[in-house]
């Protein structure tokens, strides 16, 4: 599939007729049926539009465990207890608020909520996986329940990187550094490794999991044969439920085959709630007071709320494009596709079946991505592997949304780590496969510039 790009984006560049064409049929609804309507500052929260009856209800119990504060054990609240020991925060909805996008502290004294750090240290376990910090486990946590030491906190400075477009319009990045402290349990590893994530939007997750795996091979091309310069790769990944290695397609790595999976493993890291999947907090050895706390019940998410969670991030829906027939959006949409960002930035897909759930079996789906892994070059580089994506790779992210996540989120920080401040600074700070893209978007005029912009914010 991506060799049949090439001949595509040749024709562009030669002047084709995209622009002139008007938006593909169905691409205003990026979500297939499910899209809805919604441009408020609710626009991720909504339910799939084709879900009905009683499975409808079963979305809105999903929804009331995710946005549940979860506490610490024993309690009253028998089986939403075991919050930590150790925690990154206490429900899903602190880091993914209204199912939208986390963002790094950005005022005096602002605590990094939604932004987690990944820990690890050099080497693999026997299925490919980081190997934690024998210190600190695999995640940061600066929070702890009453009587356990909370690990630390990572104080976040920033450096300015300057530029300029070939007209000469000057830009400035701001190019983050962490450092580590308050740690509660002395030096880490010496050669620790540190990954800042942000928690993503969490609309459409379900159609990306519906996308068949051959489907994704097929976009795959990790030895650039085709000679594009873009050598997208999968990430095989240990499957922890079904015991074998499977296609990655969820979190910044594609680290994680399934929402099931991402979902259990998002429970352990960032509220300290153990499930079947894992089954035991991230509590090492040295944290004797972790180890010893109280505990919600072995295990703390028993398996019927943890399928309810999924089945809820499964489900929710993607808002429709606006203005996706006006003339700058299209003239945007062929910008975006001659300066070559929907070489990794794939545009359509078409789901398989999924046998329980045939909401979003058979859709065509415009999110913007291949879920393949890309090296994005230094600048962008988190010098941490995890499972074969290298230091360097970061998986394409979907750009369904994208327009709204200020109307939603009060905010416009970009990438992995929020570092950039508007979507002109995520495309800058682009390097590696990406950097011939980046210059390209450089070289482009204002008004160039601008209805590429315009049609981001149209997605």
């Amino acid at each position: 599939m991506r060799r049949a790009l090439i001949p595509l984006c040749c024709l562009l560049a030669c002047g084709g007729s995209v622009e002139d064409e008007g938006p593909e049929p169905g691409e205003e609804l990026p979500g297939g049926a499910t899209t809805v309507h919604d441009t408020t500052r609710n626009a991720f929260t909504l339910v799939a539009r084709n879900l009905q009856g009683e499975r409808r209800d079963a979305f809105f119990v999903g929804n009331s465990l995710f946005n549940r504060n979860w506490v610490t054990a024993p309690s009253s609240t028998e089986g939403l207890d075991g919050l930590g020991p150790t925690f990154n925060a206490s429900s899903c909805a602190a880091c993914h608020f209204k199912d939208g996008r986390g963002k790094p502290p950005t005022e005096p004294g602002e605590k990094s909520l939604s932004l987690l750090f990944r820990l690890s240290i050099p080497g693999q376990d026997a299925h490919g996986a980081p190997l934690e910090d024998p210190v600190y486990g695999g995640q940061l946590q600066p929070l702890a329940i009453l009587g356990v030491p909370a690990e630390g906190s990572m104080a976040l400075s920033y450096t300015s990187r300057e530029g300029s477009y070939a007209d000469g319009t000057p830009w400035s990045l701001e190019a983050p550094h962490y450092t580590l402290q308050n740690l509660a349990f002395g030096p880490p590893h010496p050669e620790l490794m540190v990954s800042p994530r942000v928690a993503p939007v969490m609309i459409g997750l379900g159609l990306l999991e519906a996308i068949p795996e051959a489907s994704l091979e097929a976009l795959a091309d990790p030895d650039d044969r085709n000679g594009d310069g873009i050598s997208g790769r999968i990430n095989h990944v240990w499957d922890v439920e079904h015991r074998q290695a499977r296609v990655g397609r969820f979190g910044w790595k594609a680290n994680q085959p399934s929402l099931k999976h991402q979902n259990a493993g998002a429970f352990r890291g960032d509220l300290g709630i153990t499930s079947d999947l894992f089954p035991t907090n991230d509590c090492p050895p040295a944290q004797s007071a972790c180890m010893k706390a109280p505990h919600g019940g072995e295990p703390e998410l028993d398996a019927r709320k943890l399928e309810q969670v999924t089945f809820y991030t499964r489900m929710l829906a993607v808002p429709a494009r606006r203005e996706a027939d006006a003339p700058d959006v299209l003239r945007g949409r062929k910008l975006f596709r001659d300066v070559g960002c929907a070489s990794c930035h794939v545009p359509r897909h078409e789901t398989g079946t999924v046998d329980d759930a045939p909401e979003l079996s058979g859709q065509v789906i415009y999110p913007y991505t291949d879920l393949l892994l890309h090296d994005m070059g230094p600048e962008l580089a988190d010098h941490r592997p995890d499972f074969e994506a290298t230091g360097s790779e970061w998986r394409t992210p979907p750009l369904w949304g994208i327009g709204l996540v200020q109307t939603v989120n009060r905010h416009t920080r970009f990438l992995h780590d929020g570092r950039a401040r508007s979507l002109e600074e995520a495309i800058l700070w682009h390097g590696g496969e990406a950097e011939p893209s980046r210059e390209r978007f450089r070289h482009l005029s204002t008004d160039e510039r601008a209805a590429l912009l315009r049609f981001l914010e149209s997605l």
